[in-house]
Parts: C-alpha cells; sequence; structure tokens
C-alpha cells in the first residue's frame, strides 16, 4: 500500500511519468487544469438530462478517485460524464418509471460495463477488437450522435413546454440558442490552445451571461441555496424496457476505455494493456455508484488526455486532486443552483453543436482507422444502421420498446459479422 501511494519528485526531462509528481503547489495546479477541463462537458450532461450537476460532480470525483485504485495509479484519467448517455436517458425518463428508470439504466450499464472488465481481466482484449472494428464503433457513435437531433431541435427552437425542462425560461429561447452556437463556433475557430479545447464550455458561459442581462435566468433559486450541503440523491429503479436503452452504451464505453488506456501508453511509452480490465472495471463500478446516486454515468475524458499532452504531465496524483476538488465544488448547492438555472435557449444552442460533433466523432473512427467504404458490406451495414438511428426507428415488442438507438446498434453488429462471415 505504501508503494502505491509513493510519487517518486520528478528531477529531470520534460516527461512526468504516472508514479512520479512535480512540487506539491505544481502538482495541485494541474489538478486544477483537470477540474477545468473535465468541468464544461462533465456538468452539461445533467443539465440537458435534467439529472442534478452537483450530484454527478460528486460522483465524477469519487469515481474518478476508485478509478485510480483499480488501476494502481498506473493509468492517469478523469471519470466525467459520457455524453453517450444522453439519448438513453431522455428516452428512459420519457417512458415508464420516469428519471428513477433511467437511472437503472445507468446503473445496469455499469454493472454490464464491470462485468466485461472482469471477463478482459481474465481472458486478455483482444475480442474486444474482434467484436468491435472500426467500421462498427465509428457507426455506433455517430448513431448516438445524429438520434438526439430531435432533442437538440426541440430545446433550441421549440422550448422547455415540449422538452419538460426549466420551464418558463423560454423568453428568447431561440435567441439564446443562436448566440449559444455562434459563440462556440467563433471560439473554436478564433482560440488556440486550452479555450479552444473547452469552445462548448465557454459558448455556455456566453450564452449565460446574455441570458441574465436579457432577464432570462431565473435566480430565485440562487439566492435561496445554501453555500454547503450534501447533493440531492435520487435512488433507481428498474425496468427491462428501459435497461435496453442502454445496451449500446456498454460497447461505446469499452471503446472509449480501451482507446484512453491505448493513448497513454503512447504517450507515455509504458505497455498498459495488462490494467485494460481494470480501467474497464474501474469505469463500470463508477458508473453503478453514479446511477445508485442520482448521478450520470461515466467515462474516461480525452479533454483531460489533452491537457497532459500539453503538459506532459502524467502524474496520477494529480488526478485524486481533480477529484476532491470536484467533489468539494458539488458540496455547494449554491454552485449547483447556477448551473440548473441555465436557460433552456442556452442549453439547446450548445446541443446542437455538442450532438453533432458526438456524431462526427464516429466519422473521424472511420477516417483514423481506414475504414473502407468502398466495400460495399461495410457501406450497407453503416449506411442503414445510420438511417435507422436518425430516424429513430422503433417498433415494440411485448411489454418492451426497442428504439433507433437499439436497432441501428444491432443492425450494426450483427449485420457486420453476418455479411462478412457469408462473404468470406
Amino acid at each position: 500500500m505504501a508503494t502505491l501511494f509513493s510519487w517518486k519528485v520528478h528531477n529531470s526531462g520534460d516527461v512526468v511519468a504516472p508514479d512520479e509528481r512535480l512540487s506539491w503547489p505544481r502538482t495541485i495546479g494541474i489538478g486544477v487544469q483537470h477540474i477545468a477541463a473535465m468541468f464544461g462537458a462533465t456538468f452539461l450532461v445533467p443539465l440537458l438530462t435534467g439529472l442534478s450537476p452537483a450530484t454527478t460532480l460528486f460522483f465524477s470525483g469519487i469515481g474518478t478517485i476508485l478509478f485510480l485504485l483499480l488501476t494502481k495509479n498506473k493509468v492517469p484519467s478523469y471519470l466525467g460524464s459520457s455524453f453517450a448517455f444522453l439519448g438513453p436517458i431522455a428516452a428512459a425518463k420519457a417512458g415508464e418509471g420516469g428519471m428513477a428508470a433511467a437511472l437503472g439504466g445507468v446503473v445496469a450499464t455499469g454493472v454490464l460495463l464491470a462485468l466485461v472488465g472482469l471477463i478482459v481481466r481474465a481472458v486478455g482484449s483482444s475480442w474486444i477488437n474482434w467484436l468491435m472494428p472500426p467500421v462498427v464503433t465509428g457507426t455506433i457513435v455517430m448513431v448516438i450522435g445524429f438520434n438526439l437531433a430531435s432533442v437538440a431541435y426541440n430545446k433550441a427552437w421549440v422550448g422547455p413546454e415540449s422538452v419538460g425542462q426549466n420551464p418558463g425560461q423560454l423568453q428568447g429561447g431561440p435567441l439564446l440558442g443562436v448566440i449559444t452556437l455562434v459563440a462556440i463556433a467563433l471560439i473554436a475557430a478564433i482560440s488556440k490552445g486550452f479555450l479552444g479545447r473547452i469552445s462548448i464550455f465557454a459558448g455556455l458561459v456566453v450564452g449565460y451571461v446574455v441570458a441574465l442581462v436579457r432577464g432570462d435566468v431565473v435566480t430565485k433559486d440562487i439566492a435561496a441555496a445554501k453555500w454547503f450541503a450534501l447533493p440531492t440523491f435520487t435512488s433507481p429503479t428498474f425496468n427491462m424496457s428501459a435497461i435496453l436503452l442502454f445496451v449500446p452504451v456498454v460497447l461505446v464505453l469499452i471503446a472509449e476505455n480501451v482507446g484512453h488506456v491505448k493513448a497513454v501508453a503512447a504517450m507515455t511509452g509504458k505497455n498498459l494493456d495488462d490494467q485494460m480490465g481494470n480501467a474497464l472495471l474501474g469505469d463500470g463500478l463508477a458508473t453503478t455508484l453514479a446511477g445508485i446516486g442520482g448521478g450520470s454515468g461515466t467515462t474516461t475524458y480525452a479533454e483531460n488526455i489533452g491537457v497532459m499532452a500539453a503538459t506532459k504531465v502524467y502524474s496520477t496524483i494529480a488526478y485524486y486532486f481533480a477529484g476532491i476538488g470536484a467533489i468539494i465544488l458539488a458540496l455547494c448547492p449554491k454552485f449547483g443552483a447556477v448551473l440548473s438555472a441555465t436557460p433552456v435557449g442556452v442549453l439547446g444552442g450548445a446541443s446542437v453543436a455538442l450532438f453533432g460533433m458526438i456524431g462526427m466523432l464516429g466519422a473521424k473512427i472511420w477516417i483514423e482507422s481506414r475504414v473502407d467504404l468502398s466495400n460495399s458490406t461495410n457501406l450497407i451495414v453503416a449506411g442503414s444502421a445510420v438511417i435507422i438511428g436518425i430516424a429513430d426507428v422503433s417498433f415494440k415488442w411485448g411489454d418492451y420498446t426497442f428504439n433507433g438507438i437499439i436497432n441501428a446498434t444491432v443492425v450494426t453488429l450483427v449485420g457486420y459479422h453476418l455479411l462478412h462471415a457469408l462473404r468470406k
């Protein structure tokens, strides 16, 4: 145990290894940078889904510390809110059981991911690469993003009366959506370095300030909120129809965690294959805890990889400070009330950019992996799945509803392997 919590003081060279640290003030400073990097995306997911931002932030901090312990402080990572949960939570919340059923889906996702982690620890991860080649992974990610197009439209241009969130805050809703979207685009285009990486968060701040000046932010809850208290915890319920909506998310989380471990290994020059199962187990348990308490599911964060790439500091102890800092922020209800007061129009503008970017990340996976879309089998499978996902092609079977994300995932996985097997 003493070795696990022993970080050597870094003395020379540009790269600070995971088992090294800088001076304590600089280490804490790096931890604060990691909080800033993850914060915009982590609080955005609960705002868009109606979950508590403070509760989500609280469990992201706990999940990060748990992840570090399970990976034996070898895999520097922050576990923030996963965007892959946006679609399933929205769909489950609209069905029988409401938000409690959606949280049950989050818990089920975490349990399944943890089981995958245990399997990988026992037999290795080569089967994951076979099950989920880039054409499959890219298609599923694309579907999860583009399936949310109607949600973004409702928030930005139709208003809260249609989506059941923040009633009474529509004043200037479409205008706020346009202002937020334009701000995000301009910041991403003009800014370099760290600000460019958090363009969605920065655009949200611009939209929020404009809304505040216009009087579109309801501030009574902010004034009434305490400075210190525990977050609000919500218990899940378990509904198989809702749980089925979350199955595709497990596949995305597997891909994200495997990609994160490989990225860190490439940056640090250390083979971390032996930690692949631990990483999946850690994220699975963190997601399970979050769902049990009322927070959003977690994943390893690319935003924090960006911080590491820029600073060349991979020290895992900096992430402990980031996790502790997130927990401290979550214990301030006034801070959570400020976030929860974000007008729907502002969220809608951010949603247009964010959901579109998630969809295009699927295309990025295809491009970087050089997926052969001249292959008719790949083209038919991916194209059909994307249309099924965007159109939200759904059907009922008994008490269960299978929505567009589920059906597109089945078409992608089964179609790819079946058609390629027949072709051979």
